[in-house]
């Protein structure tokens, strides 16, 4: 029998963002193919869990407006789904802090989902095989399986495969959000764009400076098709590119959040000042990039 805890478990939900992202085939399910390097940030929310008699979820945090905790929620679906794998109720007391913008780019629902997995295997004293959880985690959003891991990968199929990739340098970076949701099926509907060849990754660069150069030989294939949705996107593009010292800039994911790499921590802080000056609407910060192997 599984052997409750009853202290209070939390468990940290990094932002993900994608390096590159290049769409390699169509499913006739209607699924793209990705190939994506995908790495996790300092920066994310936060899921807390402890023991109830019932299930419910309180969501704080400058983010949390837009969200519900009903069972739409990614991290109600991810409680209730690990509960039934594991044959029993599906009681805790979740909160959750939402500190990343919600629909952004940058993985965050996906990254919740897998801290709550991680959080009530360890709060109902469960014992699943990293081969189980990694079907549960499919089973919630094809992001949900990387973010379990939240070390840096190459992704590819619609996100189920993951191959750890060699540790990065340190890398600074700027991630701007114009405050605006953006859905993914939207921009994929949008995509109309011919499939890149995959390209194996086999790189080791050792300084910021080779990692921009070795991103420039990759795109992200979903920019023009997120420009369609959102067209706000070209405006952050165009500022982040503006500030000095960057030495590449893209957007994550589907958008509309956007990054850009910088060599100094004292670089990248210095264009966090400026563009909160300049665009005082919109959501910037300064992070780095870990979790590397």
């Amino acid at each position: 029998m599984p052997q409750p805890s009853s202290q209070n478990i939390t468990f940290f939900a990094p932002a993900k963002i994608n390096l590159y992202l290049h769409i390699t085939a169509k499913r006739n399910d209607g699924y793209h193919l990705i190939e994506s390097l995908v790495a996790f940030a300092d920066c994310g929310d936060q899921v807390s869990v402890a023991s109830s008699d019932k299930l419910k979820l309180n969501i704080k945090g400058p983010f949390s407006e837009n969200l519900t905790s009903n069972h739409d929620n990614l991290v109600i679906k991810a409680a209730i789904l690990l509960a039934n794998f594991a044959v029993i109720k599906a009681t805790a007391d979740i909160t959750l802090i939402k500190e990343l913008p919600v629909a952004s780019g940058l993985g965050g629902g996906s990254a919740d989902a897998a801290a709550t997995l991680h959080a009530l295997t360890k709060l109902w004293g469960l014992t699943v095989s990293p081969k189980d959880l990694h079907i549960l985690a499919k089973k919630l959003g094809s992001d949900v399986p990387v973010c379990l891991k939240a070390v840096t990968s190459i992704i590819t199929g619609v996100g189920e495969n993951i191959s750890p990739v060699r540790k990065l340098p340190q890398l600074w970076v700027v991630l701007v959000n114009p405050r605006v949701s953006v859905s993914t099926a939207e921009v994929f509907a949008n995509y109309h764009n011919e499939f890149s060849i995959p390209q194996p990754y086999t790189a080791n660069p050792q300084s910021a400076q080779e990692v921009a150069n070795l991103l420039s030989g990759y795109r992200n294939d979903l920019t023009s098709a997120a420009l369609k949705v959102a067209p706000i996107i070209k405006d952050v593009l165009t500022a982040v590119e503006a500030t000095e010292n960057q030495l590449l800039t893209r957007i994550s994911g589907s958008g509309a959040t956007c990054f850009a790499l910088f060599k100094t921590k004292s670089a990248a802080t210095t264009a966090t000042e400026l563009l909160r000056t300049q665009y005082p609407m919109w959501w910037v910060k300064t992070v780095s990039l870990y979790y590397n192997i």
